[in-house]
């Protein structure tokens, strides 16, 4: 499975030349339920809702979305071996605990600083 930050997810849906090809997102996508929240932030943001709400729903109909639980938030709050900000460290909490599940999780970023975290935890890098 795939794991999707919020990076690789607003390039698709704000149309952007660094965004995945089509045969990406017919993988198996998973996420934090964060990443509902951090879509929409950044579509009203944008002032986007009424362009791209449809896109935004259809978009996270596609990902699985793994709910912030107590298992990964106790993660989160444990010491990881990068600094990170506090919605990366949940994203990294997230996969970490459906690593530990043992499920087989690349992750999909743009965000150098998630990408080295996570390899760091020995989590592989997607193909984007």
């Amino acid at each position: 499975m795939i794991y999707v930050d919020s990076s690789v997810a607003l390039a698709r849906l704000l149309f952007e030349p660094r965004a995945p090809p089509a045969l990406f997102w017919q993988e198996q996508l998973v996420s934090s339920r964060l990443l509902e929240y951090e879509v929409w932030n950044r579509v009203h943001a944008y002032g986007l809702t009424s362009s791209h709400a449809d896109e935004a729903r259809v978009l996270l109909m596609g990902i699985e979305l793994v709910e912030m639980a107590r298992p990964v938030l106790a993660r989160a709050l444990e010491p990881l071996p990068v600094p990170l900000l506090t919605l990366d460290a949940l994203h990294l909490a997230t996969m970490d605990c459906l690593c530990s599940r043992g499920e087989q999780v690349g992750l999909a970023s743009y965000d150098a600083r998630l990408i080295a975290a996570a390899q760091a935890f020995g989590v592989p890098l997607a193909a984007l």
